[in-house]
């Protein structure tokens, strides 16, 4: 009958499926075929050495046969029975140089063990092995466990690696690998481009490798060890300027927070004239309050414990601005413009917050924990790890910055803040409530260090004496 383009693409969909089903066939027996039964069997033998050249054998193979062998070895699921190597796994044996399964575990099969310098060395292989991984993820995971240790025998694997390999980021990482593993070669030449190359690391590991070849007794070539020398100051350059950048992200987000109790400060010196030596015992107040909304999340809605910061925040705002009301309703006010006796009367007002913080909550610090979408970071540059909870903190800190400027400038209550600022007489003879803005100042200022005490739970200490 006639062929129709439907029939025509239906018999495409079977061909391919069945060509390809051939190439997995074809490649599952080619891979099994691969591995060497006598070196296989050598990951059995009684001596140290020769299981480590068993390993060093498989790894230059770029096999996933081998990578599964090496895997179960580091697993403690490789076994021997009879002569043969057995892969076993949910009571079922199969022979790892061959693939051929057995109808059972045999009676006289052992565990091979291994100690930790096997270890090692089987650890370097098998991230060396997974630089061949389909999954982008696991060749950079593998890679990057290569810049740590890396071994010179693996020189020609880290090359084929590097001609199969297309991500830019994963090929730098190979290329600094590659030049760490050359460092033992014979060949001057090839020491010397090696040295060069880890001149363009900034690793602190790569920079003690490089300064052990600057001795005589590690290098005898005087134009490699010079050569070390130089890799060395530039490698020291990039970590002065990476520790820099760190210092000045960590201050950064330190003194963000320093903002937000500027910021309360400045809000209630503005309007009262009051120097208040418990604004630091605000922050207490604001850190305690995201403690409380952690424990009370754990124990009530355990499945929304990463959202308790969310909810701590107008908790601690609230909390923090009710406190600070009261030390203006009762102490402060009577002792506007008599500037010694406010700071006096402040500091004894902080002794008693800090005790009652001990009474409430015990003298030793506790515990707030960051939630998951602020745990770990990203790295901005060699050796400089972001982490996000401080990459929120700043955020946060001037997103309420942002805030009081719109409530300072845009809203009633501002413009009364302001006009008391800058004249109480005046205002009150306009008819701005001054008392009741004077209150309203010092809570809006204690708030705002309550704020900043949630911020500071997220990578600090919480205690009694934390606002110190």
């Amino acid at each position: 009958r006639r062929l129709t383009s439907a029939d025509f693409w239906d018999l495409m969909r079977h061909f391919f499926c069945i060509f390809f089903g051939c190439i997995v066939l074809l490649s599952s027996g080619v891979s099994h075929a691969a591995l060497d039964v006598a070196v296989v069997k050598q990951l059995a033998a009684e001596e140290s050495e020769d299981r480590i050249a068993a390993i060093q054998a498989l790894g230059q193979a770029a096999d996933p046969a081998a990578l599964a062998v090496l895997e179960a070895l580091s697993h403690d699921a490789l076994y021997v029975a009879s002569g043969r190597i057995l892969l076993v796994a949910d009571d079922k044996a199969t022979d790892a140089a061959t693939g051929e399964a057995l109808p059972s575990v045999p009676e006289d099969a052992e565990g091979i063990s291994i100690n930790n310098r096997i270890r090692a060395v089987l650890d370097n292989v098998i991230a060396g092995l997974r630089l061949f991984d389909v999954s982008r993820t696991v060749r950079l995971t593998a890679a990057r466990e290569l810049q740590s240790n890396v071994d010179p025998g693996m020189a020609p694997l880290l090359l084929r690696a590097l001609a199969k390999e297309t991500d830019p980021a994963i090929k730098a990482l190979l290329q600094l690998a590659h030049a760490q593993a050359s460092l033992g070669d014979s060949d001057p030449a090839v020491r010397m481009a090696a040295v060069k190359a880890l001149g363009e690391s900034a690793d602190p590991g790569v920079r003690s490798l490089l300064l052990q070849l600057t001795k005589a007794e590690n290098e005898p070539d005087g134009n490699i060890r010079s050569q070390a020398e130089l890799s060395v100051r530039q490698i020291d350059g990039r970590l002065q300027i990476s520790n820099l950048v760190g210092q000045l992200f960590t201050g950064l987000s330190l003194g963000s927070i320093l903002l937000l109790a500027a910021l309360g400060l400045a809000i209630t010196y503005g309007v009262m004239g009051v120097i208040n030596m418990a604004h630091g015992e605000l922050l207490m107040v604001g850190a305690y309050a995201a403690y409380g909304m952690q424990s009370l999340f754990r124990s009530k809605f355990p499945e929304w414990i990463d959202w308790y910061l969310v909810a701590a925040i107008p908790v601690a705002f609230f909390a923090a601005a009710i406190v600070g009301m009261i030390m203006e309703r009762t102490v402060i006010r009577w002792l506007y413009g008599r500037a010694l006796e406010t700071l006096l009367a402040t500091w004894g007002l902080s002794l008693i917050m800090i005790q009652a913080a001990r009474v409430l909550f015990g003298a030793q610090n506790v515990e707030v924990s960051n939630p998951a979408w602020m745990s770990g970071g990203f790295e901005l540059m060699a050796n400089v790890q972001l982490p996000f909870n401080r990459v929120v903190i700043i955020g946060f800190s001037f997103f309420v910055l942002a805030l009081v400027w719109v409530l300072m400038n845009k809203t009633r209550l501002g413009m009364f803040v302001r006009a008391v600022t800058q004249n109480r007489t005046m205002a009150g003879c306009v008819g701005v409530p001054t008392a009741k803005i004077d209150t309203l100042a010092f809570g809006l200022g204690a708030g705002i260090a309550g704020l900043g005490g949630v911020a500071l739970s997220q990578i600090s200490n919480v205690g009694p004496d934390m606002g110190q």
